[in-house]
């Protein structure tokens, strides 16, 4: 396959599962992590970009 479209295929797999694992999270805790940002919630912003690491690692590795 072409290097270049298998890159953009493979970004946008990325980006719908880390967008997909950021809203199971969000439905799986008791309280709107996109409220708790409006808000100025420090913490629910650190969770958000743990959410969006943990699953591109997880990605990266079954790419490879």
């Amino acid at each position: 396959m072409n290097p270049i479209l298998s890159t953009i295929i493979y970004s946008i797999i990325g980006i719908v599962l880390c967008l997909l694992g950021y809203k199971i999270f969000d439905i799986a805790t008791p309280f709107k992590l996109d409220d708790e940002i409006q808000k100025g919630n420090t913490a629910a912003g650190v969770v958000v970009s743990g959410i969006f690491i943990a699953v591109a690692i997880i990605v990266a590795a079954s790419i490879i």
